[in-house]
């Protein structure tokens, strides 16, 4: 598809960020990226890297894909990766998953990275990444089963089975870090670079 301007697109399916841009005002096209994340984490892990390097990793592979195919436009692609000891945690594959996952966070505090990047052609123009750090509550396990039954297959959207901005609160003793960051996007930051390179009202 050919642009004769630049234009933003979110390389991302998750309807959490498409709602953090949407209600910052801004005007975007959907084009979710789809790359081998499982093994660009393997790699990350076997080689000893961090984190934070894997999420930047990742956001930078979904928005180059994308842009080879939106030459005039500003790419945004974004990641975030679960940490608690020395497990990292991807977005859970079935319910039955998700309660696994946050029988394995309850009572204990996990750290949040959260990457994103902007891609035009092929250059990389600008990344950002931040980390929260959150620490679930003791909570029952038929608390947890009845979570589950209200938010249903929504947890699987989300790393670590949660929605912040719904009923996920619940399940939290304390959060530290950037709420926009936390449900997907170093926001005010991206903000800023738009309004920088004047793809933003200043």
């Amino acid at each position: 598809m050919a642009w004769t301007g630049e234009c933003l697109i979110l390389a991302s399916s998750s309807a959490a960020r498409q709602r953090l841009l949407a209600h910052a005002g801004l005007e975007f096209v959907v084009e979710p990226a789809r790359i081998d994340e499982a093994s660009i984490k393997a790699r990350f892990t076997a080689d000893g890297r961090s984190a934070s390097d894997c999420a930047l990793a990742l956001a930078e592979a979904k928005a180059r894909q994308i842009a080879a195919d939106y030459p005039w436009g500003l790419v945004i692609g974004a990641d975030q990766i679960l940490v608690c000891g020395d497990a990292w945690f991807d977005k859970p594959a079935s319910l039955a998953d998700a309660r696994c996952q946050l029988q394995a966070l309850r009572g204990r505090t996990h750290q949040l990275v959260t990457a994103a990047c902007v891609v035009r052609e092929h250059a990389l123009i600008w990344q950002g990444e931040t980390s929260a750090k959150l620490t679930m509550r003791e909570f029952s396990d038929t608390f947890l089963d009845a979570y589950l039954a209200l938010e249903g297959t929504a947890v699987l959207g989300s790393v670590g089975a949660y929605r912040l901005e719904a009923r996920g609160i619940q399940l939290f003793a304390q959060v530290e870090g950037d709420y926009f960051a936390i449900l997907g996007l170093p926001l005010v930051e991206l903000l800023g670079f738009l309004r920088e390179r004047g793809a933003l009202a200043s």
